[in-house]
């Protein structure tokens, strides 16, 4: 008998697929291949099989958390985020346990041990806290007349109880955390509950620029509006912005939509449509040199929004440029009629939430917060944060986007941050005048202020804005509001519909 410890290949989920089914045989359906898919694409280190004789007989899939974003009360669908493991996070500081399964023909063969064996090595290698594990509890049905899940763990300790799951977690140097209720919805034999259990890996050591609590600080930025010789001008102007946020220890920088659009003045003789285009070929050097400022001044940075061509298309791009190096970036999918009648600009396709290190935020362009359906699906994946760098000319404008991003966040239980351009623009077409108040808004419960707003600039001056969230109290919120917005949600009735391209 060949037997080998090795990670999960693409190739390997029919075998997954059969194993699975003999291993839990009438209760309930097993893994999807696109599911399987994901783990190995985001995480293909954690996803381990035992093959033996060239078969997969047990299986172990696990993800990287940010844990102080989930606490020790959280249930699976939490912490997977809704079976789509966006709470995955290579920065994290802990692997956790999300399935163990072995086929019962290989059973008595020490396979799990073997798997967990592989997940403490790796655990130490990436120099994780610890590995934590939700871990079922399939015999307490047996018990649960009689016992409390408590008691039932205190006999299984004393071994006056076998539980299959919870003794071998137990036998393999994991301690109980606590107990936790409604983990696994559908789990009968549980009774709902689990076992929080977890495995301390003794040669961590802290990393630097992880999240050390559920504080994160934002800062917004209200851009005046003025001309600038050179893109040399332009960007001293961005690195004192960066500068004194980064002072104040922010973790974030939102700058508004198109802030760059001073630099349009050179190209005034052009059609406005031409003029943007041109604008375009700045934004990568832009981008490029406010990346830099992110890793210098350690503060992930908004970069609001810029014009790019691509394919001949006009986008309106931001960019989230990390402090880590990581790049990521957002397309305005609604545009304006303003945008389409002057610059032709094309909206993008794609609606997705970013992993930071102070976990899972989601960008969308002033007009994109006026249609619920986005921030909606970026809540469903996880998304604590929105920001949203606008570019309004007139008050009506600004009300717009402002009420719609106060909803947005009562709506998804998330904090919302906005920060646009204000001041005068002469001579700049289409530019000339701008309206802005950035603000942060937040649900409206008792946890937050009476009238949603956590903090506001004063309208149209230039300043920043310095506001602490803390993401535990959207947590609370989630579990123990006055009313539950995400959970509530009547999905017999309605259910939002991503249409993939």
């Amino acid at each position: 008998m060949e037997v080998k410890v090795r990670p999960l290949k693409e190739e390997d989920y029919k075998g997954l697929r059969e194993a699975m089914s003999a291993a839990y045989e009438g209760l309930g359906s097993v893994w999807r291949e696109n599911s399987i898919m994901k783990l190995i694409d985001v995480f293909p280190e954690g996803q381990l099989c035992v093959e033996v004789d060239g078969k997969v007989a047990a299986c172990a899939l696990s993800i990287i958390v940010q844990y102080k974003l989930f606490g020790d009360d959280h249930t699976y669908e939490e912490i997977t985020g809704n079976y789509t493991f966006n709470t995955h996070y290579d920065g994290g500081n802990v692997l956790y346990g999300i399935e163990v399964f072995v086929h019962p023909d290989y059973r008595g063969l020490r396979l799990a041990r073997r798997l967990y064996d592989g997940r403490k090595e790796l655990c130490e290698r990436l120099n994780l806290k610890e590995i934590k594990v939700g871990g079922r509890l399939p015999n307490y049905h047996k018990y649960s007349d009689e016992l409390s899940p408590r008691e039932y763990i205190e006999k299984v300790k004393q071994k006056e109880i076998f539980d299959p799951v919870l003794s071998f977690q137990l036998s393999n140097d994991f301690h109980v955390v606590k107990v936790l209720k409604n983990y696994l919805k559908g789990d009968t034999e549980s009774r709902e509950y689990a076992c929080l259990l977890e495995w301390n890996n003794i040669y961590y050591s802290q990393k630097k620029n992880t999240v050390t609590d559920a504080i994160i600080r934002l800062g917004l930025v209200q851009w005046q509006m003025r001309p600038f010789a050179d893109i040399d001008k332009f960007m001293q102007q961005v690195e004192f912005f960066v500068d004194v946020l980064s002072g104040y220890k922010s973790d974030f920088a939102l700058f508004p939509e198109f802030f760059n659009s001073p630099l349009l003045a050179a190209y005034n003789h052009l059609e406005t449509h031409e003029a943007m285009r041109a604008l375009a070929r700045h934004t990568e050097e832009i981008t490029r040199r406010i990346a830099e400022l992110a890793i210098a001044y350690n503060v992930n940075i908004i970069a609001g929004s810029m014009p790019v061509v691509e394919e001949e298309k006009l986008y309106n791009v931001s960019y989230l440029l990390h402090r880590n190096g990581k790049k990521d970036e957002y397309r305005k999918i609604h545009i304006t009629p303003n945008e389409t009648r002057y610059y032709g600009i094309t909206g993008g396709d794609n609606i997705a939430v970013i992993n930071t290190d102070c976990g899972k935020v989601g960008i969308l362009i002033c007009y994109d917060v006026e249609f619920p359906e986005l921030p909606r699906l970026l809540a469903l994946d996880g998304m604590k944060i929105l920001f949203v760098p606008y570019l309004t000319d007139t008050q009506n404008a600004y009300t717009r986007v402002r009420n719609c991003s106060m909803a947005r966040a009562i709506e998804n239980e998330c904090y919302v941050a906005i920060a646009g351009c204000v001041g005068n623009l002469p001579g700049v077409n289409n530019m000339d005048i701008q309206f802005g108040q950035a603000a942060v808004f937040t649900p409206s419960d008792f946890a937050f202020p009476t009238n949603s707003i956590k903090a506001e600039a004063t309208p149209n001056t230039e300043m920043t804005l310095i506001v602490d969230v803390d993401l535990n109290l959207l947590k609370e919120l989630h579990h123990y509001g006055s009313v539950k917005t995400i959970s509530d949600r009547r999905e017999d009735l309605y259910q939002i519909i991503r249409v993939k391209k």
